[in-house]
């Protein structure tokens, strides 16, 4: 496949996110890539990913991957691996864009059916993705509403039952959700992804980590030592807590799996389009539920540094005025793609 490379959209600790676009059109390949791309001495991350997410290509919850390739650009050697572009960007800016810096209960709904979704199909594969976070879940449009889907994969590895490596103590993921037997004994299975799902609901529905901790190592040892879980939010329906807590369960033989918790009655009631009618009518322009703004704490990364969870709340007028100016990007023009192969 022969493409061309357009604007960076994302860096990580090893590679760049660039938009790219095939230079011959087909049914295999959509008009509009991101391709991700690292110098090839450090590919062995996406590798992994490309390996496992060929393994993954029939589930419709996961990230799309259209193969892999290898360019010399700017005298550099670079390992390229072409995935679906989710033009909404991650949910972690969804977050942020919030009114509030959280999203309503609805929502997070149908968001959680769909990680779930993608997870138990990871599970039964025998993956861990060891990863879940609100900057791995992407946006994308399904025609009727936006859908989500799991993207990277670049730690995810194959569930010790199925695999006959010694992968123990080879702890893999972000601090804030890390799970409380992977901080204390390297168990970091299908159960930890649970965890690390638990921790994303609450974050979308208070717009805050779930740990409040000014340094790793002070919050290792609020996550793996003692009965202390994170604070269920108390603006959450009966449904969503009990959910949130069957994911926070300390134990990860008795945390209830995807394929359980698919049939919870705060996911098995979702439905995908409508959901406007569940919504109370605003009674004037500015009467909108949780109307105030709460500014979230960052939250540690050891992936991406200087990432936060939150931002400053935007007045009302100053929004408006944002909704009225912001333009579309035209993928049209093509004078800024640069021929790559």
């Amino acid at each position: 496949m022969e493409w061309v490379r357009g604007k960076t959209i994302g860096h990580g600790s090893f590679a760049a996110v660039s938009l790219a676009k095939p230079t011959n059109q087909s049914s295999r390949f959509p008009p509009l890539m991101a391709v991700k791309s690292c110098g090839i001495s450090h590919s062995a991350s996406l590798v992994n990913e490309r390996m496992i997410l060929q393994q993954l290509k029939d589930c419709p919850e996961i990230i799309t991957c259209y193969g892999d390739s290898i360019t010399t650009e700017n005298g550099q050697k670079l390992y390229n691996l072409a995935l679906e572009y989710a033009a909404g960007g991650a949910l972690s800016d969804k977050l942020k864009n919030s009114d509030g810096f959280r999203l309503p209960e609805f929502e997070v709904q149908r968001y959680t059916n769909s990680i779930l979704k993608g997870l138990q199909f990871i599970h039964k594969n025998g993956f861990v993705h060891c990863d879940i976070k609100l900057q791995n879940i992407l946006l994308v449009s399904n025609g009727v509403n936006d859908a989500v889907k799991i993207a990277d994969f670049g730690l995810a590895k194959k569930s010790a039952v199925n695999s006959n490596s010694n992968s123990k103590y080879e702890i893999r993921g972000t601090p804030m959700y890390l799970a409380p037997e992977t901080v204390a004994g390297g168990e970091q299975e299908s159960a930890a992804d649970i965890w690390a799902l638990g921790c994303l609901v609450t974050e979308m529905i208070t717009g805050n980590p779930v740990w409040k901790f000014s340094d790793v190592g002070g919050l290792l040892m609020k996550i793996g030592v003692g009965a202390e879980i994170p604070e269920i939010p108390a603006k959450l329906s009966d449904d969503g807590k009990d959910f949130i807590g069957k994911c926070f369960l300390k134990d990860p033989k008795t945390r209830w799996t995807a394929e359980m918790l698919l049939d919870h009655p705060f996911i098995n009631t979702v439905t995908f389009k409508g959901e406007a009618e569940n919504q109370i009518s605003p009674r004037d322009p500015f009467d909108f539920p949780d109307w105030e703004s709460e500014q979230s704490s960052p939250e540690f990364d050891y992936w991406v540094v200087g990432e936060g969870c939150g931002s400053p709340a935007i007045a009302p007028s100053a929004r408006l005025g944002q909704l009225l100016t912001d333009l579309k990007p035209d993928w049209s023009v093509s004078n800024s793609w640069v021929k790559v192969r």
